[in-house]
């Protein structure tokens, strides 16, 4: 109840969501998702973690990068995997209150484990299904868009 009454007036509100992915079609098909719709997210994205964090603490090419309400990130990406990405960013003081939700193709027990151990906020299975990939992505950001309280811009 609580939460379609949030829906209407004042309280929907638009999010800014970082994708971190490496492959080209999933975060296409993410950022469609996202910015179809009623309320629209604006989407950024990032192909591994070692450009993640650049851009989350401004850093190289991104120092007018805007902090993202929350985080869709995959596990399996070159350079610095979604393991080792997530694990900085839940140590690192200015960035552990953003939500971080796992969206990877991997099902696998050790991953989903260890991702929680590391402190993610949710950890999703990609479906294979375009429609149902997209009603995943578009559920995640109701979600967080909906009824989740998220901490301020005060915590940049």
């Amino acid at each position: 109840m609580l939460a379609a009454q949030q829906t209407k007036g004042p309280f929907v509100r638009s999010l800014q969501i970082l994708v971190v992915d490496d492959d080209d079609a999933d975060a296409l098909m993410i950022s469609e998702a996202l910015e179809s719709g009623d309320t629209r997210a604006s989407v950024d994205r990032v192909v591994d973690g070692r450009e993640a964090l650049d851009y989350l603490r401004r850093e190289g090419a991104y120092p007018q990068a805007n902090r993202p309400d929350l985080i869709l990130l995959d596990l399996n990406m070159p350079r610095m995997d979604g393991r080792e990405t997530l694990a900085a960013i839940k140590t690192d003081d200015r960035l552990k209150a953003i939500p971080v939700v796992i969206l990877t193709t991997s099902g696998a027990a050790p991953d989903i484990v260890a991702s929680y151990q590391h402190r993610a906020n949710a950890y999703v299975t990609k479906p294979f299904g375009l429609d149902d990939f997209e009603s995943t992505v578009r559920t995640i950001n109701r979600f967080y868009r909906e009824v989740a309280t998220l901490p301020g811009s005060e915590q940049a």
